[in-house]
């Protein structure tokens, strides 16, 4: 651990030399380039040794169970609710489940008293499945949006118990002008009240349905002996699997059994790329035009979703823009708060490649809509991978979602249209 916090020591004071140097009026571009470069080499030993703690950690914890005897005993038939816990947590939960699939087994009641009220088949797990307890089920969402970088971040509506689906109306609203707000809804004043007409909002349905998001797990003979690691694994695979899913899913997905993504939205403006712009670059000017396309109302909940690879395009903005050296102003936001224009910048996997359309994107993702059934379900399967002494479990999340508005809008004054979601042209 001394190790790492030295590491991350000198990282913090090389960050603060990079600010002074980049607010020096005669700092050169090697002079930064060379300070960045010694940063990038403490960032890459500090993974490093984050990666040995956490290789000990896992290295103590299996030495840890292998001294226990035996995992805690199942209870087919326990005599009183205080028993009705589990204490092996979600990993003695899937061995339950894994057994109650076998031939002949005795099914451990826990599983039944916690289906029994849900309707569900609690004789056959592998046809009707089991119900996750409660505890789970929060320890496993909760895990999910520590690890999503999106879905986080979108308004979310929890759907009930008896539904699948969300109907509601959505302005059907294209411009700002009088006459056009809410679709037709116009206010006048006193002065002009001979000229009063009735008005009314012009609405469009806005529908969406639950779809599936299915997560398979193998597990060995051998993992299923083990509560501690089967728990471990399945919880933080399934979690980061299901985020990234989710996250790309509102990103890209095509709306056919999955959510409608950003980019594919009939509301999504493309700014063109600058005349003679270098092939995937990114100017200040991109910036800017994307910026002016975002309505102001909107831009408090701004960010800007980026493929990792553009961070060293933003930072060369420095180089690229202004005159006599001047370093460009975007460009030092972005070094020294990784921000534009006040709004963070959040690198992500599911961004487009550098030079295509969509590896920037500007957002208030807060004009997103998803719906959400909160309650993974958990099935087994003993047949699947039987030669292979294996055993699959499958994990439902049902989940849908979509941009609220279907078109860009023209505003009250001006031409130029506007809309809550923005990209780049290819380049």
């Amino acid at each position: 651990m001394d190790k790492l916090k030295e590491l991350q020591d000198k990282k913090a004071a090389l960050q603060v030399q990079a600010k002074a140097l980049i607010a020096k009026d005669d700092a050169t571009a090697e002079e930064i380039q060379a300070k960045q470069d010694e940063i990038k080499a403490v960032n890459a030993k500090i993974s490093a040794q984050e990666q040995i703690i956490e290789d000990e950690k896992v290295q103590a914890a299996a030495k840890a169970s292998a001294k226990k005897v035996v995992n805690d005993p199942l209870y087919a038939d326990p005599a009183n609710h205080s028993k009705d816990k589990w204490k092996g947590g979600i990993g003695e939960f899937l061995q339950a489940v894994s057994q109650a699939s076998a031939p002949s087994a005795r099914i451990d009641n826990r599983l039944i008293l916690q289906n029994s009220a849900s309707g569900t088949n609690e004789n056959v797990g592998s046809e009707g499945g089991f119900l996750m307890d409660t505890d789970f089920i929060t320890d496993l969402m909760s895990s999910m949006n520590a690890e999503t970088q999106v879905a986080n971040r979108i308004r979310k509506i929890p759907i009930g118990a008896n539904t699948n689906k969300l109907n509601t109306v959505g302005i059907d609203e294209n411009s700002r002008a009088d006459g056009s707000r809410w679709g037709g809804v116009q206010a006048y004043w006193g002065a002009e009240a001979g000229t009063v007409a009735a008005s009314k909002p012009k609405f469009r349905d806005f529908e969406l349905k639950l779809e599936k998001l299915i997560g398979l797990c193998y597990a060995t003979d051998e993992l299923l002996q083990d509560s501690t690691a089967l728990g471990n694994i399945i919880q933080q695979g399934f979690a980061e699997e299901m985020s990234f899913k989710v996250d790309d899913s509102i990103i890209n997905g095509d709306g056919i059994g999955k959510p409608l993504g950003i980019l594919n939205s009939k509301a999504l403006i493309t700014v063109p790329k600058e005349t003679s712009q270098a092939s995937g670059t990114i100017v200040a000017a991109n910036i800017n035009k994307m910026w002016i396309r975002l309505p102001a109302r909107l831009k408090k909940n701004a960010v800007w979703y980026i493929n990792q690879e553009l961070d060293s395009q933003l930072t060369e903005m420095a180089f690229n823009a202004g005159t006599g050296g001047t370093i460009h102003p975007l460009a030092i936001e972005y070094l020294q708060k990784g921000t534009l224009k006040g709004a963070p910048v959040i690198p992500i996997e599911q961004a487009a490649g550098l030079g295509t359309a969509g590896d920037i994107i500007l957002c208030d993702p807060t004009q997103y809509v998803g719906i959400d059934k909160s309650a993974p379900r958990a099935d087994v399967s003993i047949h699947v991978r039987f030669l292979y002494d294996e055993q699959l479990f499958r994990f439902i999340y049902r989940f849908n979602g979509a941009p609220f508005r279907d078109k860009p809008i023209t505003p009250y004054k001006g031409t130029t249209t506007l809309s809550p979601f923005v990209t780049l042209a290819s380049r």
